[in-house]
């Protein structure tokens, strides 16, 4: 975190000073601890929407299977009408 400190994010520092030289970072078990358990977090959150979606999509489901019910009963004629044909105006030979 020295970089941060001198120029902020490894740059160089604001009065045109040399960049330090990098030194490679030491493994520190407590930040991959915390990688995972943010991992972690994310899936159970990902999961959680995904049921929440599924619920709501076979509710949607169910009310637009129940609503084509209803207007397809309304829709339908009791007796179907008989049109009364036009005469054709050309004689058939």
């Amino acid at each position: 975190m020295a970089a941060a400190a001198e120029g902020g994010a490894g740059y160089p520092a604001a009065n045109g000073g040399e960049k330090p030289a990098e030194q490679p970072q030491e493994f520190d078990p407590s930040r991959m601890i915390g990688i995972i358990k943010r991992t972690a977090l994310i899936k159970e959150l990902a999961a959680a929407y995904h049921a929440e979606c599924l619920a709501c999509c076979k509710e949607l489901l169910q009310l637009q299977r129940k609503w084509e019910e209803q207007h397809a009963k309304a829709k339908m004629p009791e007796e179907p009408k008989i049109s009364s044909a036009k005469p054709s105006k050309h004689r058939k030979r």
